[in-house]
């Protein structure tokens, strides 16, 4: 059975290099491809899809909105969710509101064909190291990090201010307005008990939620430790702490 499947990612050079990955599998057919949230949920409406590789940033819906909402039109396809971040930034977040598999895509092409018939059987697609993180944290008394008390849209937003995005991208990326994002903003600070959004950004370097991972990340499946937030300069200090923490050169 060939497995008709739409891409999702607003990034025309990836969208071309999955195209190609699609066409070397004799089991697999493109049947549609979409930019941005709107796209996505157009092409899944209008033509028969078996398989969604959708990218977890796509311009215009948090993705666990999209997902949801993809999920709340009837019949869906599988969705398969592919990301540059790794599976401890997104994956818990993305399966529990309803994606079928999470895969990074520093994967091989034969991972993801893997990956893309396992949804489509029907089961579900997590490496063995996710598979283990999520073990990790089902267990009982783990204590939880502390964005990983905030809600979807809350983490949506503390991502991109850790990253040092600013409020009305922010606002335009998400289709929300800039006063909804400094609403969530506020929340996001109370929640975390962090007093400005250079400490925020300081937090997000430090425990290794945006960008690469800095050295003392703990090992997979681990919670990171909440370290003490600092004062600082808003996307200076991130610069800042993010060559404190580079990884010597060999």
């Amino acid at each position: 059975m060939t497995v008709r499947l739409v891409i999702a990612d607003d990034h025309p050079v990836v969208r071309e290099g999955l195209k190609y990955l699609v066409s070397q599998n004799r089991d697999m057919t493109l049947v549609g491809e979409a930019d941005d949230a709107g796209s996505t949920l157009e092409a899944c409406r209008k033509t028969a899809v078996d398989v969604l590789l959708l990218d977890v940033s796509m311009p215009g819906m948090a993705v666990v909105d999209l997902i949801r909402e993809l999920r709340s039109a009837g019949r869906s396809p599988r969705i398969l969710v592919l990301s540059v971040h790794p599976e401890r930034y997104y994956a818990r977040r993305v399966l529990q509101a309803g994606a079928d598999g999470y895969l990074t895509k520093n994967h091989s092409p034969t991972a993801l064909a893997d990956a893309i018939r396992q949804v489509h059987g029907g089961r579900k697609y997590v490496t063995p190291a996710l598979a283990e993180e999520l073990a990790v944290s089902l267990s009982e008394g783990r204590a939880l990090a502390p964005h990983e008390a905030l809600s979807n849209r809350e983490y949506e937003v503390f991502r991109r201010l850790g990253a040092g995005v600013a409020v009305n991208a922010i606002a335009n990326e998400l289709g929300l307005s800039p006063k909804t994002v400094r609403t969530y903003r506020s929340r996001i600070l109370e929640k975390m008990s962090i007093r400005s959004t250079a400490e925020l950004i300081f937090y997000a370097v430090q425990n290794g939620l945006v960008g690469q991972a800095v050295p003392g990340d703990p090992p997979a499946g681990e919670a990171p430790a909440a370290r003490p937030a600092r004062r600082g300069g808003g996307v200076r200090s991130a610069r800042r702490a993010r060559r404190r923490t580079a990884v010597p050169r060999a």
